[in-house]
């Protein structure tokens, strides 16, 4: 199944300040998201922000910010965003069917939001590159994990170039950047 940019959503989970720098190879992570934030907005993909327990790990890192006008940032405390008041009522509103799942850590809120999200009826597609844990076992386990119960694990760049469809248009030469 290829990922079309209007059937999909862009979710980022937890990349906050005090947690990004104990992440295992957490800059090239940021650094996808922000890739993905940028196609994403330009694409008119939406985009939700969650944030785990605001007062303790911090906001979303400064590297992501500003976000998207229209991006949905909303804070949690379950692990799950799925388990979020409002969460699958504002996905279910979106009308979108296939959920991008990137963040922090990947073996633990991402893992279930990712779980939560199939178990919805949701097309889910977890990006490797741009997802992570403190550890890189607990992120490969959480990818197994995510694979076997049905996520399609993808990377930034496949996502770009499935988001884009062909080369040659004025969208692709605007995000040529991102790819190089």
């Amino acid at each position: 199944m290829l990922i079309d940019r209007n059937q999909s959503l862009l979710l980022i989970v937890d990349i906050q300040e005090r947690l990004a720098p104990a992440i295992h190879d957490g800059e090239t992570a940021v650094a996808n998201n922000g890739r993905l934030l940028a196609a994403a907005e330009r694409l008119g993909v939406p985009v939700f922000v969650s944030e785990q327990y605001v007062r303790g790990l911090g906001p979303t890192v400064p590297a992501l910010q500003p976000l998207p006008v229209d991006a949905w940032r909303f804070d949690k405390m379950h692990f799950s965003c799925t388990r979020e008041p409002d969460f699958l009522d504002r996905l279910a509103a979106s009308g979108r069917r296939q959920v991008l799942v990137t963040g922090m850590e990947t073996h633990v809120c991402v893992l279930q939001t990712v779980l939560g999200l199939i178990e919805a009826g949701y097309a889910v597609f977890l990006i490797e590159d741009a997802a992570s844990s403190r550890t890189p076992e607990n992120r490969a386990a959480a990818v197994a994990r995510a694979r076997a119960a049905g996520a399609h694990i993808v990377t930034t760049e496949m996502v770009l170039f499935e988001w884009l469809e062909r080369a040659g248009t004025d969208e692709f030469r605007a995000l040529l950047p991102l790819i190089k």
